[in-house]
């Protein structure tokens, strides 16, 4: 159900295929899929999935920030804004203006306010779908990219074991065998 006209104006227009198009070409999860071999082709594929995140939190800002803060939604009781994690990435919130406050609450209070003009309900909410979903991406990313050097550091971990394990034998001056085939 639509509450405004069809002749009204949009105030915000979500992001489309076409904004995502040039993200969607880089490696990240085409590479994800495949026998990772050593600690470099796994910090390789963490530093593509946080470019990318990073190139999503930029998309937000020029798209979706630069809508939210212009007219008419600057005449609100809240904004959205970003906010950096001591994780190391940027997620959008909303916040009163005066940041006493955060949160979805203050959207959903947005909504219910009767001082929320009616033509805005229906940009109000495709603002909110919007953050959601740039948040679950980014937040996607940034996990992929984290994990990604974790096993790195796995990986390095069991090369150092196997290292030391192949330098006593050298040591040792030869080499001691395994179980016969």
């Amino acid at each position: 159900m639509t509450v405004r006209e069809p002749n009204q104006r949009r105030y915000f227009q979500p992001l489309e295929q076409a904004d995502f198009i040039p993200l969607e070409h880089s490696g990240y999860l085409k590479g994800f899929l495949k026998p990772f071999k050593s600690k470099g082709d796994l910090e390789i594929w963490a530093s593509q999935c946080h470019a990318l995140r990073d190139q999503l939190i930029d998309l937000a800002q020029q798209r979706v920030l630069a809508q939210a803060r212009g007219y008419p939604f600057r005449l609100l009781s809240v904004e959205l804004a970003q906010q950096r994690t001591g994780a190391g990435t940027t997620f959008l919130r909303w916040r009163r203006h005066d940041r006493s406050a955060m949160g979805v609450a203050l959207w959903q209070e947005t909504m219910a306010s009767t001082a929320t003009p009616v033509n805005l309900l229906e940009d109000l909410l495709d603002l909110e779908q919007q953050r959601i979903t740039l948040n679950m991406q980014i937040s996607l990313l940034h996990t992929l990219g984290r994990q990604a050097l974790e096993c790195a550091s796995k990986m390095a971990q069991a090369e150092d074991a196997y290292l030391r394990r192949v330098e006593a034998l050298a040591r040792a001056g030869g080499s001691q065998r395994g179980p016969s085939a």
